[in-house]
């Protein structure tokens, strides 16, 4: 089966179209202000109307509380909720269950001692994210253009789906998923010509190689 591609961070829609028409199979909208890609309640109005079930819309938040969370789901109505803070399984079962959503949580990865964290979300994330731990001066927790140690992942057997970030590209992403088989991609700066801003031809060059990576011998569940 050919890997889920998810396009993160889109904020316009002629990128947003590209990413469609590309053929990415979830689109990623940002509510964070200190993202360059973080969008208004009215534009993500706008975007998901675009979207039109062409692809499954995700809302990456950090450490919202349900407040935020409502007018999020109110404006986007988005398929899934992409939780990127510091939330505790509890936490995200009760987003779970209140906003009656699917959820993806991110889990910061640096070396293979962090892979623990990955058991206590079993059966509370309908989905895993990993991405790269980012420096302690960060403002952010992702979208920083930086890979972690593929090869942590080899051979890792989930009960759940789980998608691969972290500083990807269209030149590495069929390496990354040959090392790691990885169910899912996920996207955002590597895609941009600038912070905050997507490029067509990346967003291209970067669902092209992870469609062709199946071809190249690559059994991606």
């Amino acid at each position: 089966m050919s890997p889920v591609v998810k396009i993160c961070g889109l904020s316009t829609p002629g990128t947003l179209d590209v990413a469609l028409e590309a053929g990415a199979d979830m689109v990623g909208f940002v509510f964070f202000p200190p993202s360059p890609r973080n969008i208004s309640f009215a534009h993500a109005r706008a975007l998901g109307g675009r979207v039109r079930a062409k692809a499954s819309k995700v809302a990456l938040v950090v450490d919202a509380d349900d407040a935020l969370l409502e007018q999020i789901v109110e404006a986007l109505k988005p398929d899934m909720l992409q939780l990127h803070g510091h939330e505790p399984p509890p936490r995200v079962a009760a987003i779970r269950e209140s906003f009656c959503l699917p959820v993806m949580k991110v889990l910061a990865i640096e070396t293979k001692a962090d892979l623990a964290a990955i058991a206590p979300y079993i059966g509370v994330a309908d989905r895993l994210l990993f991405d790269a731990r980012p420096p302690r001066e960060a403002t952010r927790p992702g979208g920083l253009g930086t890979p972690f140690d593929w090869h942590l992942l080899e051979g890792l057997d989930l009960p759940v789906p789980y998608v691969l970030s972290g500083g990807l590209n269209p030149e590495n992403v069929a390496e990354a998923l040959r090392i790691t088989r990885a169910p899912g991609v996920d996207v955002s700066s590597g895609v941009e010509s600038a912070p905050g801003v997507k490029d067509p031809d990346k967003i291209r060059a970067f669902i092209r190689a992870a469609r062709a990576s199946l071809g190249a011998g690559m059994p991606v569940g």
